[in-house]
């Protein structure tokens, strides 16, 4: 008899048949399907994430791989040094379930998903071992994650931000961290900082937001030519691709939607409700909100937040081309338009709004909050008092990653757009 028969084998699933792929394809599926005329050049961007996040494809890139944890790690720099930045927001329902066993059950779904990706062995997307991760100080739950992430084997750098930014001493704190990191990529890379590769980094990035901006822009049309699900998916490829092909694949979808403006096009009915969305970021694949939006006949017009326009709008202003100015003007753009509620004074925040209202024609802001996320639940009400004074409805939704309340969302997105459409008519 043969012993082999007596064992129990244990066989791997292949990855595309894992709980974290079947979650990739279920979003990514209702994203393409549910919709009708997608644009041709979106292709890309749904061929990236389902080879990426469905089937387990490796996106390894040659060199140094710095992984970041918020947008205030100023890529620039990173990218100046020969490496490549690989933003680790997650939004995995299944890494937030692996998170939620080591965090406290009342932590913000992104950071335990987040945790969650960095304590697997099969994590998605594959961007390789990473030789340093980035941790801004942004929320108390990021700060302390620091120290999980070294506990899991992760060489971690805590990039420090002041707890305000309007004043002269918070741009110099933070003027001397930017400084204090272009050093440690300096000792990670073994290369040095130079006028020319840092000039060079400037316009690889400079290109990549001239780009979004021009998307951006697009979305201010009326009536929309493209919906916010495909323009969160497109900043969504951004934390992983490789920033030339990324811009490419943008650049040609912004031809294709000036077409598609020139022929009257419409992507969303003439009346849809036109939303501003803001709050915590829509994250692939928890993209839940923005897509039972759209699907219930509105249109994201806009947004504020950190995987979108917070994300690629703002541009670096230099007045002197010398490698010390640079830097300053680096985080002078990461610091002085950022708008975070992890800040003290959020006047910015909400002129910002109003700004995004005006220029769009919102009808209407969605704020979403992650359960959890203490400073977008707290910052909710001034918010929401702010947008009543200037006569502009808002929906505020307290959420995590379980797709189990999306029956609610549905009944709850509904009635606030029919909202919408009445006090349309009834301006009209």
């Amino acid at each position: 008899m043969n012993s082999t028969n007596d064992k129990t084998k244990t066989i791997a699933l292949p990855y595309n048949r894992s709980r974290q792929a079947r979650e990739a394809e279920t979003m990514l599926d209702h994203l393409t399907d549910d919709f009708d005329d997608n644009p041709a050049t979106m292709a890309y961007f749904y061929d990236l994430f389902r080879r990426a996040y469905c089937q387990g494809e490796s996106l390894e890139q040659e060199g140094v791989r710095i992984g970041t944890t918020c947008i205030h790690a100023p890529e620039e720099l990173i990218y100046a040094m020969g490496a490549t930045p690989v933003r680790l927001c997650n939004g995995s329902y299944h890494y937030d379930q692996i998170g939620a066993d080591f965090m406290p059950a009342k932590s913000c779904s992104l950071v335990k998903a987040t945790l969650g990706m960095l304590s697997s062995e099969n994590v998605i997307p594959k961007v390789g071992k990473l030789d340093l991760i980035v941790n801004p100080t942004t929320c108390d739950q990021k700060k302390k994650a620091s120290a999980m992430m070294v506990g899991m084997g992760h060489t971690v750098y805590d990039l420090e931000l002041p707890p305000a930014k309007e004043s002269e001493q918070s741009r110099e704190y933070w003027k001397r961290s930017v400084r204090d990191f272009a050093q440690r990529l300096r000792q990670v890379t073994g290369k040095k900082l130079t006028r020319k590769n840092l000039m060079a980094a400037m316009a690889r990035t400079s290109r990549a937001q001239a780009a979004f901006r021009i998307l951006h822009n697009f979305r201010r049309q009326s009536p929309a030519v493209v919906l916010g699900k495909d323009v969160f998916l497109v900043t969504n490829a951004y934390f992983f691709d490789d920033i030339e092909r990324w811009t490419e694949a943008v650049e040609k979808l912004n031809i294709e939607l000036a077409q598609r403006e020139k022929d009257g096009f419409c992507a969303a009915q003439k009346k849809a409700p036109r939303i501003l969305f803001t709050g915590s970021p829509p994250i692939f694949p928890n993209l839940k909100l923005p897509f039972l939006i759209e699907e219930s006949g509105g249109v994201v017009v806009a947004d504020e937040t950190c995987s979108a326009n917070r994300m690629l709008y703002d541009m670096t202003a230099v007045d002197e081309w010398l490698v010390n100015d640079m830097v300053d003007s680096l985080a002078d753009k990461y610091l002085k338009p950022c708008t975070c509620p992890i800040f003290t004074n959020n006047d910015d925040r909400r002129r910002r709004l109003l700004e995004l209202c005006k220029s769009f024609a919102v009808d209407g802001v969605v704020y979403q909050a992650f359960a959890g996320c203490q400073v977008y639940e707290m910052e909710q009400r001034s918010v929401a008092e702010t947008l009543n004074k200037e006569g502009i409805a808002m929906l505020y939704i307290e959420t995590d990653y379980s797709p189990d309340d999306m029956g609610q969302l549905t009944t709850r997105i509904e009635a606030f757009l029919e909202s919408l459409k009445a006090r349309k008519k009834k301006r009209a």
